[in-house]
This record gives C-alpha cells, structure tokens and sequence, in this order.
C-alpha cells in the first residue's frame, strides 16, 4: 500500500468522524475561522519540523511508496495527518465541552489519572524494543506505534476498567491516585468515548500499515483490551482467564509489532515471548491478591478470590520462578535475563502465608513492584543493547 493511499484513507476517516462529532456538539460545534488559523500553523510546523527531522536523518522514505511531491523536505503525505487532527480534534473537543457535559478540563484530569501514567512504559516499550529489533531502524510506523501503545492504549485499557469496576473501586482505599482512578458516574460515558476516539484512528493506520498476521496480531490485542472489563465479557471476573487476559495486554504490543515488522519466528523468539506471558500471568495474580477484600464486597471474582491470599501469592511465585528459568534457554544473552525474576522473588515471598482477611497488606509490595517494572526495564534494555550488537 502506498504512503500516499494510507493517508488519504486516515484522512477520510477523520473527516468522517469530524463531520459526525460536529454534528453531535450542536450549537458547540467549532468555530470555522479559529479551526482555520489553527490548521495554517500546524501546517506550517509540520513542514519546519518533519524537513528538519527528515535532513538529520530520523526518518527515511521508500520512495515507491510516496507521490514525490514534496514541501521543503517533507512528503505531501506527511500532511494529512495534521490536517485529520485539525478537522476531528475541534468537534471532539466542542463535544466534550458542550452544555450538559462534563467540563473537559475535569475528563483530562480524570483521563490522566485513569490511564496509569507510571505504566505506559510497560505497554510502549515492548511494542518500540520489539520493531527496533527487527527493523533495526526508526520509521514512521515505530513512532506511531509507539505512541499508541503509549498513551491511547493504555487510556482505553484501564479508563473501561475504571468505568465498569466503579462499585468496587470506591470500597476501595487504594483508588483515587497512582494506582487508579476513581471516576465518578458523569464521567464513564465521556470517558469511554474519549478511549474510542484516541484509539480507532491509531488502529486503522496500524490496519492499513500491516499484514493479515499483523491484523490478527491487533485484533486479538484490541479484544483482550475491551474483554477485560466490559459488561458481557468481564474475562476480569473469571478466575485464571483474568490473568492470561492481562497478561495479553503486555505482551500483545510487542506481538503486534514483529507482526508489523516481518520478524522470523525462532524458538529463541518463541521461549522469549512464553517468558515475558508467563511473568504478566504472575504480575496480575500477585496485584489482584490486594483486592480481595474489595471484590468480595462487591460481588467481583478473581484468580485470587478464587484461589485465596496465600495459594496466589504462592502460584505468582512459581510462575515467576517458571518464566526466570525459561529464559535460562533462551539465545545468549537472553539467560541473563533469567536475573530479572529474582527482585520479583524476593519482593513476594514474605507474603507465602498472607491470610484473605490480611491480603490488603500485600499492598505494600505492589507498590514495590511498579518500581520493580522500571529496574527491571533498564536491565532488559541494557541485555537488548548487548543483543543489538551482538547481532549487528
């Protein structure tokens, strides 16, 4: 599919959607002239910045794929996207703020907050690290990509969450702050719109990018993102499938884009991806034990309701044994990585004999344990370094 095409179709859909937003905001809707300005200097910026990044090499164009016309340095393309932002971020925002809404000042907050800011690393890295590797080069697909799973991904997955678990999360203490949002009812529906339309235009570039494999690869991360929580499906709810589904968010990034990139399946690829799957199994088991108390009060099933305190914490901790001695067979360097399950261990295993009456204590290492996520971050990336230039 030519560069050319792609950013006609994002356009379309953007037209689309600023036409119906528009229409929905009513007497709200956008005021033409501001629209206009606004669009002349993203215009302008766009051409500055992409020439800029486009001379120093960050970006590189096949030139099959573009039309060949081009505004200082940048591709004609590279303008449709934000001519989309310009035609469907005004009607969106004109929706958001028209009366009987909630201020949208108040939804960004809430936006902010539901959407684990502290977090996005888990869900973007795998997906960046993952096409880097395989591409071995920054593209515009990387950084839309990574994006996505930066910010609008993560938006969708835990802003549903939030929504729908409202009658737990306000017997909840630990809701309100880092580890979530508690949003108040006038917000769900706002909040779920705002999710769909950060995410549908991410997706349909990702869509119209890839392959039927990459497809597949989307469509499994996209249904996992919604089945989680939402009425229906609330795999959340259903002891064991909460933690594969959860797990699948982690891991669904980085599968989307060897996807995307064409990488080779090898049994290294295989035993690295069954490593990382089983320790989000882990991850999610261990942080659901915290809430037992609350689920219970609210009717919300678990792996750790299910299982009770201390048999959880005890599954998560041979899960993440189980996933440090896969890597011990992965391709070198990957049995270095087997190293990262030990700060896990030993963050976990005070608490083998945790009572269900007592499993809010386990709080305390959760905590731990989204710090845990950055070390554990910088030690992945420094093994993948030592990988890239081993395999340069």
């Amino acid at each position: 599919m030519s560069y050319a095409l792609l950013s006609a179709g994002f356009l379309v859909v953007a037209v689309l959607g600023g036409v119906l937003l528009a229409r929905a905001a009513g007497a709200s809707r956008p005021v033409l002239p501001a629209v206009a300005v606004a669009g002349a200097a993203l215009l302008v910026l766009t051409a500055v910045f992409d020439t800029l990044m486009i001379a120093s090499g960050l970006f590189t164009y096949e030139e099959s794929l573009v039309s060949g016309v081009r505004v200082g340095l940048a591709p004609v393309e590279d303008f449709a996207y934000p001519l989309a932002a310009v035609v469907a971020l005004p009607a969106l925002w004109a929706l958001l703020t028209r009366k009987r809404s909630v201020p949208a000042g108040a939804l960004l907050r809430h936006a902010w907050v539901a959407s684990r800011p502290v977090s996005w690393v888990n869900t973007a890295f795998p997906f960046a690290a993952a096409m880097l590797l395989t591409t071995r080069e920054i593209d515009w697909l990387l950084i839309v990509g990574t994006l996505y799973y930066l910010v609008p991904y993560n938006l969708a997955m835990y802003g549903i969450n939030d929504v729908f678990d409202y009658a737990s999360d306000i017997q909840n203490p630990r809701k309100g702050g880092i580890e979530g949002a508690l949003l108040p009812p006038a917000f769900h529906r706002p909040m779920l719109w705002l999710a769909l339309a950060t995410n549908l235009p991410f997706l349909i570039v990702l869509l119209a990018a890839g392959t039927p494999l990459s497809a597949l690869a989307i469509a499994v991360s996209t249904f996992a993102l919604v089945a989680y929580s939402a009425p229906g499906l609330r795999f959340k709810e259903r002891p064991g499938l909460d933690s594969l589904t959860s797990s699948a968010h982690f891991v669904t990034p980085a599968i989307v884009a060897l996807a995307l990139a064409g990488a080779r399946v090898d049994a290294g690829l295989l035993i690295t991806l069954a490593a990382f799957f089983i320790w989000g199994i882990a991850a999610h088991a261990f942080g659901a034990v915290q809430d037992i108390v609350p689920d219970r009060e609210a009717g919300i099933g678990s792996i750790a309701t299910a299982f009770g305190a201390g048999r959880t914490v005890r599954l998560a901790l041979a899960l993440w044994l189980l996933a440090g001695v896969l890597m011990l067979f992965a391709p070198w360097p990957g049995p270095l990585a087997a190293v990262v399950a030990v700060p896990y261990l030993v963050n976990c295993a005070p608490y083998v004999r945790v009572s269900d009456a007592g499993s809010a204590r386990t709080n305390r290492a959760w905590r731990r344990f989204i710090w845990l996520n950055y070390f554990s971050g910088f030690l992945v990336t420094l093994i993948l370094i030592l990988f890239w230039s081993i395999s340069s």
